[in-house]
């Protein structure tokens, strides 16, 4: 059948019927649709066949298939393409996508360039010949020669007493320290709230540097799943590839040190945090695990917090927090971000 039989148009949320044909075909070359999608598109024959897919998230690309019936048509090429479209469209010309890695060499010869790899897992790549360098490269301007340097990588979803004697530990112990706030703007609290009460609660630390983690860094929230079955080495893979990019961040900035909360509750971050243990002493960085802050016995944590806001009970954790959040959330600015919060379906880490 020649391409230009076929017909590509957007499967919008609504599309009960076009979701299922993309699941469907997903399901039918091995691949779960990620729970992360704000854009998907499908490639229909005469008959509504669907014949391909592919969607995005924010600035990756994701979920792309192309029926068996129908390889070898380079149909994969035009869903790429037409997803690149539809990027640029929406001013996103910086793209990112994860793959496995015998189809890195596929996107390479579609202008994608790779920044890292777990081998036999999975290829994170970008459309920018040099981005990751030139990144890395803005990083190092920021860099302090004299002395320990130490790194902290923050969700702060929200900003928490936990977080703020962590960063106040790295501080103490460290010449200078690069903190890191996740800018992907998936959590409950957005990133410039998250951003802000970061930087309000550690004004009193004269050597911290604040840094977007922008798209190297990658979050728990975004890291796409579907082509690897396994919960756990979902998790590994992710924690891995981040531990690979993140060794070349700190050889930009001469540090040699990170520093990560203990995590009893989050079957996601205590796999992550071993992960970091194992990987980053291989780049000569060392991985240092703080345990818990507590407050009268009771372990610190933001999705403690998050479920206390859930549910109207935010006074009762008031000393799990710094004045700036406090504040903040008994303003009538965060008025949106509790509707949000209390309107969730679940705001507890898994």
């Amino acid at each position: 059948m020649s391409e230009y039989a076929y017909s590509i148009s957007e499967i919008r949320p609504s599309d009960t019927r076009g979701r299922r044909k993309m699941d469907a075909l997903l399901e039918k070359e091995g691949i779960m649709r990620d729970g992360n999608l704000d854009y998907s598109i499908g490639m229909f024959d005469d008959d509504y066949n669907l014949v391909a897919t592919g969607s995005c998230f924010k600035n990756t690309l994701r979920c792309m298939a192309v029926s068996s019936d129908h390889q070898g048509e380079g149909l994969l090429n035009q869903v790429v393409t037409a997803l690149m479209d539809h990027q640029q469209s929406v001013g996103n010309y910086d793209l990112f996508l994860y793959t496995k890695c015998d189809s890195a060499k596929f996107f390479h010869d579609l202008g994608f360039y790779e920044i890292a790899r777990v081998d036999g897992r999975v290829v994170f790549m970008e459309n920018r010949r040099n981005g990751f360098s030139h990144y890395l490269e803005d990083l190092a301007l920021t860099k302090k020669v004299a002395g320990k340097a130490a790194s902290i990588v923050m969700n702060a979803n929200p900003f928490t007493l936990g977080h703020q004697l962590l960063v106040e530990k790295a501080s103490r112990e460290n010449d200078v320290l690069h903190l890191f706030v996740v800018s992907e703007d998936v959590s409950l609290v957005p990133f410039d709230v998250r951003y802000r009460l970061v930087k309000e609660g550690t004004a009193h630390l004269n050597n911290v540097i604040y840094h977007e983690s922008g798209s190297y860094i990658i979050s728990n929230a975004t890291f796409p799943s579907y082509f690897l079955k396994d919960s756990d080495l979902v998790i590994t893979s992710h924690a891995t590839l981040d531990a690979h990019v993140f060794a070349h961040i700190a050889e930009a900035l001469a540090v040699n040190r990170r520093y990560f909360g203990d995590e009893p509750f989050s079957h996601v971050t205590a796999i992550y945090n071993q992960v970091m243990e194992r990987e980053l002493p291989l780049a000569g960085i060392d991985c240092v695990i703080v345990p818990r802050f507590k407050v009268d016995d009771a372990v610190i944590s933001a999705s403690m917090v998050r479920q206390a806001i859930r549910e109207d009970r935010l006074e009762e954790l008031r000393g799990h927090l710094p004045d700036c959040t406090y504040n903040y959330f008994a303003s009538a600015e965060a008025a949106p971000v509790i509707a949000a919060i209390r309107g969730a379906s679940n705001v507890i880490h898994y």
